[in-house]
């Protein structure tokens, strides 16, 4: 007798509940017929942006979604999300609304997770700390926890082990992320971009001074800082590698700002004292390879660092012409540098 009671009980419970799905699923089918032209989410021809954060429950997303006109009537919306057990499926992120949409559409677009995304573009050539700004300038996300993210070496400890920071792979190109986007995600697709540009045989080209990948990634950082011009690159890899060849010092100039700017202090033009600064990361000061990247090498420097071009110069120095001027002897390098100077004091 109980036992039937218990039976009956769950056979009301089920009739009640397939009775209600019914009406709602009816009172959905009404409501989107209804609305489905109503204007309020492109009214005017101007779009609808809604910004749904990560945490919310269905029911503040369609509230959200009712302030600002994007649906109407969210409690009924609200009851069927919940009925068709799609409360937990509602995705957070920022949705764009062009033109009317029924409220079925607007539950598949949240469902979906088609959010709105956003381009930055990283130029070739920035330190971390400057990405970092760039970034947090873009508003997706904070400068501090921006850096904190980059001075963990762990997403890149299996191709450079000695890696005590992201420096030199976080790779410069146009991304486009949703706002919600987190820091953490953010650095991890920059570093992504590099895996993908890079592959896994570089650096597979042979040269005289037996790259590393960190050492390959450091030299692309140090011709990625002295020029712009594709065709240089591989020149001026050539420089690097027949100094490196002699054990002749780098003397490279972004290294001495670089070695600054790391230790804090204030960089403005740089001056002989300034030459003379004590850090492994001056080219001026210590011979060799700095101990890693000083910068976000592009595709071009990266590969010009493994396959130089040919032949014995190694000197350069900027020309007035633009670019640079290449010598192989250092009286050739000394006329090119007071030629240069000449130029410079008479253009102020």
């Amino acid at each position: 007798m109980r036992r039937g009671v218990v039976v009956s009980l769950a056979a009301v419970v089920a009739v009640l509940s397939l009775a209600a799905l019914v009406g709602s699923a009816l009172a959905w089918s009404e409501l989107n017929r209804r609305y489905a032209g109503w204007p309020g989410a492109a009214e005017g021809g101007e779009q609808v942006v809604v910004l749904l954060q990560p945490g919310e429950s269905a029911g503040t997303m369609l509230w959200r979604l009712g302030d600002q006109g994007v649906v109407r009537n969210p409690g009924l919306v609200r009851t069927w999300v919940r009925l068709a057990g799609d409360a937990d499926r509602l995705r957070a992120g920022e949705y764009v609304f062009d033109r009317p949409v029924s409220p079925l559409e607007v539950i598949e677009t949240i469902r979906s997770g088609k959010v709105l995304l956003h381009a930055v573009t990283i130029p070739e050539g920035l330190s971390m700390p400057e990405t970092a700004r760039r970034l947090a300038d873009g508003t997706f996300g904070e400068e501090r926890l921006f850096l904190e993210t980059m001075g963990k070496p762990d997403l890149v400890s299996e191709l450079d082990p000695e890696a005590e920071d992201l420096e030199g792979y976080l790779f410069p190109d146009t991304y486009h992320f949703p706002r919600t986007a987190t820091e953490e995600e953010i650095v991890a697709a920059m570093i992504r971009r590099f895996r993908e540009v890079v592959g896994n045989d570089y650096p597979g080209v042979e040269v005289e001074n037996a790259m590393t990948l960190r050492k390959a990634v450091t030299l692309a950082s140090l011709i990625e800082k002295e020029t712009s011009l594709h065709g240089e690159r591989n020149r001026i890899s050539r420089v690097f590698h027949n100094r490196l060849r002699l054990g002749m010092k780098l003397q490279c100039d972004p290294t001495v700002t670089y070695a600054l700017r790391r230790d804090g202090r204030e960089v403005g033009r740089l001056t002989y004292k300034d030459l003379e600064y004590a850090s492994p990361f001056n080219t001026y000061h210590t011979a060799g390879l700095p101990p890693g990247p000083i910068a976000s090498p592009g595709r071009d420097s990266l590969l010009a660092a493994v396959a130089p071009s040919e032949g014995p110069e190694l000197y350069f120095v900027a020309s007035p012409e633009g670019g640079h001027r290449f010598s192989n002897r250092l009286e050739d390098h000394l006329k090119a540098v007071r030629e240069y100077r000449r130029w410079v004091k008479g253009s102020r």
